[in-house]
């Protein structure tokens, strides 16, 4: 059953600087578990199905609008004054049914939907003016404390820099979510001022206005302390990864997967693995990926926006944009590159690279070759070290090898060429010409024999350590076995 909609507008705080993850790209669009933090924020919106989501955007406004699209309404911030000039530059996008606005920022990918919504259950049912949300943290260095008076009640926010010794000792901190009547927020936002130390628009500075008008705030604070958590730099990037990261592999756990080692497992969100299926440690599930059920993944795998159906095997491989029918099997030490589909029952094994190839039901292509552009049938054998040459130097070409025939080991498939149905090749063969149906082809160069060519071998090498015993001056000089460097040549000659 679909979530009612809630009465709310969701604005979006993005327009931050983002200098301590010293990077080019924005700091609300990198990763975490493969998706970029803000859109994991707005998949975690889009489940409240709010009535509308507005986003504020600084300096790198296109990368951010261009990840985003249409799924929020985007307002610039040219000039970075604070995060309450920031809610005051969506201003112009509001309508007048946005009566109530959730405010979050765009850094914070671990609050969930649940927290939310009892955020936003917890406003309309105490008649609030404001409510926020808040953590208690053991160290709350770096954040602002919430104050409330002896009743409990929230008095206001102080950020870091503005507080007194007391006022740091306190650890229940503001994670930057809010929700707001807009009448009393725009009404405060207009005249707040900025004197403080960042000489900024402070947004927390509302939450005292409104309580010093007579206006109700409340607050919720959340069972998980990692709800409140923003990312700023590198490390508490990875620290975000490492609990939503937690938090994808229990929900799989639960679902029927197992995992040896979950903290040496990573998958990304989105990704779908069915059940009773084993994925070993090392092993990396990423993009759109999706698992069927009764599967064994890893140790050391790496799958890419790829579909696996029921029963496959990949282990110690890397599978990219590729489908593996059911009972499939690939590895170790396999890669299968974009456009590649395994058929039911079919295989890639060990050191066997192939590029948008299809392999039929049965067929198999078991060790150190390469396969690409290339249509295998099914029940098709491809020997050790066989290579579809598919590359001129200009263009590629395909290589068809119909049901049933039987590459010999170490053949080279020079494309454009078609294998036909149950044919064979001999095993050294380079074969540029169709083969027809049932045929053998052996393409090789004639073999040579060279009697005794060991013994010959050894001896001749024995007289080259013998010194010289004869020969006049000018002549040629030998041994007492006759060697010289004329029967010498005769013999490279016979070689």
């Amino acid at each position: 059953m679909p979530r009612k909609r809630a009465e709310i507008t969701a604005l979006v705080l993005a327009a931050g600087e983002g200098t301590r993850m010293k990077s080019s790209l924005p700091k609300v669009l990198h990763p975490v578990c493969g998706r970029p933090m803000l859109l994991v924020m707005l998949d975690t919106l889009e489940s409240l199905r709010p009535r509308r989501v507005l986003l504020v955007a600084g300096s790198d406004a296109e990368r951010v609008m261009q990840a985003v699209g249409s799924r929020a309404e985007v307002a610039v911030q040219e000039e970075r004054l604070g995060t309450g000039h920031a809610v005051l530059t969506a201003g112009p996008l509001l309508r007048p049914e946005d009566e109530r606005i959730l405010i979050l920022a765009g850094d914070m990918p671990l609050v969930t939907a649940s927290t939310l919504e009892e955020l936003l259950a917890l406003h309309q049912k105490s008649g609030a003016k404001a409510t926020l949300l808040t953590v208690r943290l053991p160290d709350p260095t770096g954040y602002g404390r919430v104050v409330r008076n002896g009743t409990g009640e929230v008095q206001r926010i102080v950020e870091e820099k503005e507080a007194t010794p007391s006022e740091r000792r306190i650890d229940e901190i503001n994670t930057s979510i809010y929700v707001f009547e807009r009448s009393e927020l725009f009404e405060c936002l207009n005249g707040l001022g900025r004197d403080n130390r960042k000489g900024e628009y402070y947004l927390t500075d509302v939450v005292a206005m409104i309580r010093e008008s007579g206006g109700k705030v409340s607050a919720l604070t959340a069972d998980d302390p990692c709800e409140g958590m923003g990312v700023n730099n590198r490390a508490e990037l990875a620290e975000a990864e490492r609990v939503l990261r937690g938090r994808i592999n229990r929900r799989l756990m639960e679902e029927g997967v197992t995992m040896i080692d979950p903290s040496l497992t990573y998958v990304d969100l989105g990704v779908e693995v069915g059940e009773d299926t084993v994925i070993y440690p090392l092993t990396f599930l990423q993009g759109v990926t999706k698992i069927g059920r009764g599967c064994v993944i890893g140790p050391a795998a790496r799958i890419i926006d790829s579909v696996l159906g029921d029963g496959v095997t990949v282990q110690e491989s890397v599978v990219r944009e590729s489908v593996l029918e059911d009972c499939s099997s690939v590895g170790p030490y396999a890669s299968l590159r974009p456009g590649t589909r395994l058929g039911k029952g079919s295989r890639a094994g060990t050191f066997v690279e192939m590029k948008k190839t299809v392999v039929g039901e049965g067929s198999k292509v078991p060790h150190l070759s390469y396969m690409g552009d290339a249509t295998i049938g099914r029940g098709v054998n491809v020997g050790a070290g066989s290579i579809t040459c598919n590359y001129d130097g200009e263009k590629k070409h395909a290589t068809v090898i119909e049901d049933g025939a039987f590459i010999g080991s170490d053949t080279m498939l020079i494309a454009p060429v078609r294998v036909g149905r149950g044919a064979v090749t001999g095993a050294g063969s380079s074969i540029s010409r169709d083969v027809p149906d049932g045929a053998l082809a052996v393409e090789r160069s004639g073999q040579r024999i060279i009697e005794n060519w060991k013994k010959r071998k050894g001896s001749d090498t024995a007289r080259l350590r013998r010194p010289a015993i004869s020969g006049g001056e000018g002549g040629d000089p030998g041994d007492a076995n006759g060697w010289s460097e004329k029967s010498a040549g005769k013999d490279k000659e016979e070689l």
